[in-house]
């Protein structure tokens, strides 16, 4: 939605807002579900429990079939092929480690390069995301690619805790479905088409958030998804205010890290599970946790390779039209050497660890990536939401948005927490009305603003970690 748009769209009374957001509604279920969705989430169940043979099978398969495409029919690789032979490389590209890795930016600049051949831009689906870094990435898929990725994802997220796919659901997102400087509600709009509730995560302010809590309970919503940051906002006032009448059978949180205190918090509040998920707009890796607390990653979407770093590199499998191959995503995690080792019964790949993006990995001053560094805040009850930011080698900014209660002490043992895992850094601890968001509606709660030429010196010429 453009900026004279939205500004019209803006003007208009709530309920006219709510139209708007069915309308828009009704279209993304078109593109998202159709005749052939409930047998394909029963499909992507019965996926759940493959032997790791049968998936290294569809694997291999799955995965000579993009190579043989994006060779031949994607005009950035048929080029990068051609230049190789020209070149006398006689490397094949059959073999996924033969291929080079793919930057963000390289994407950014000339994003139809990745569009195969025989595909029409004019008759796919376009999806416009800038992440955290606020640069716009386009992606193209067809109504078969979403139609897979949406029956994936209803498998493994509402259909894992076996929630009716007509339940009433919230959103708690980054879309401007309400005026910034509002500060009356409704903070939210009623999209009738697909039951949800889509609330704003820009007006998460102490005394607006009752607002939201009586919105839940009066919609009926049975399960909430959005920003952990966010969610754990209207948490902390359920439980600081003692309230049992937003009871969810589930929450399922995205787009940013779930600390561990969150989930607490989140789940005392609301009385259920929470479940984390990851994936990003290109979904060449996805994955969701199951009942018995595992993340599980989705093959179908793509291959993930674990560099030495920890560094994970992604070869989308999902979207043949659009072929992201070897793709640097920016994030850092951990596999499970056994998949099918988990208590629930599945035998998807399991993440052990998901350690965040690359630019957001602090560093040390000798040159080690720092661990996490949630910890910090453990037992401090008196902060609504921080932020720490690394701005130079030895200087780290914490922001906090306290809570009344919030004391010198307080901020003694942040300063403390930091020091232990970074060592003698000075430390700056502002406090905070709120933190800032990113363009859409995201809690960066780990930045890392050192230069790039900094960080590679402090890290080791090729960008690892040093031991």
């Amino acid at each position: 939605m453009n900026s004279e748009v939205l500004a019209l769209y803006h003007c208009l009374p709530a309920p006219a807002r709510s139209a708007v957001a069915t309308i828009r509604g009704w279209y993304l279920k078109r593109w998202r579900y159709g005749a052939e969705s409930t047998r394909l989430t029963e499909e992507a169940l019965e996926r759940d429990c493959w032997t790791p043979a049968r998936w290294n099978a569809w694997r291999e398969e799955r995965m000579a079939y993009i190579l043989e495409r994006a060779a031949t029919q994607v005009p950035y690789y048929r080029k990068y092929w051609e230049t190789q032979r020209r070149a006398g490389n006689k490397a094949s590209w059959e073999v996924l480690a033969n291929w080079p890795l793919l930057e963000k930016e390289t994407v950014r600049v000339n994003p139809k390069a990745f569009l195969a051949d025989d595909c029409d831009p004019r008759r796919m689906f376009r999806e416009q995301t800038s992440g955290t870094t606020g640069t716009p990435l386009e992606i193209w898929r067809s109504r078969s690619t979403i139609a897979s990725l949406y029956a994936i994802a209803t498998a493994r997220t509402r259909g894992w805790d076996g929630i009716s796919p007509d339940a009433r659901w919230a959103r708690l997102g980054g879309q401007l479905v309400t005026p910034v400087q509002q500060r009356k509600p409704p903070f939210w709009v009623w999209n009738a088409a697909m039951r949800q509730l889509y609330m704003s995560s820009y007006h998460l302010a102490p005394d607006l958030i009752p607002h939201y809590l009586d919105a839940l309970a009066d919609y009926g919503v049975v399960y909430l998804s959005g920003y952990p940051s966010a969610i754990h906002a209207l948490a902390q006032q359920v439980v600081r205010r003692g309230r049992r009448d937003v009871q969810l059978a589930a929450v399922y949180t995205n787009a940013e890290p779930l600390y561990a205190d969150q989930r607490r918090t989140i789940s005392a509040a609301f009385q259920c599970p929470v479940r984390e998920t990851y994936g990003m707009a290109e979904t060449v890796a996805a994955a969701s946790e199951c009942p018995s607390g595992s993340l599980h990653l989705w093959p179908e979407a793509g291959f993930v390779e674990v560099r030495p770093d920890g560094e994970l590199v992604c070869t989308g499998l999902l979207n043949p039209d659009m072929v992201l191959i070897r793709y640097r995503i920016g994030d850092h995690g951990r596999l499970a050497g056994d998949a099918g080792s988990c208590a629930c019964g599945r035998s998807l790949p399991i993440v052990t660890a998901l350690e965040g993006r690359a630019d957001d990995m602090l560093i040390t001053r000798d040159g080690r990536a720092a661990g996490p560094l949630d910890p910090v805040f453990d037992g401090i009850p008196t902060i609504r939401e921080a932020q720490i930011v690394q701005e130079q080698l030895d200087l780290v900014r914490v922001r906090v948005a306290p809570e009344p209660g919030f004391t010198d002490a307080h901020e003694r043992t942040i300063t403390l927490g930091v020091r232990e895992r970074l060592g003698e850094v000075r430390v700056i601890v502002d406090r905070v009305d709120a933190l800032p968001r990113t363009s859409n509606g995201k809690l960066r709660a780990v930045i890392c603003n050192l230069a790039p030429d900094e960080r590679t010196a402090a890290l080791g010429r090729d960008g690892r970690v040093l031991t």
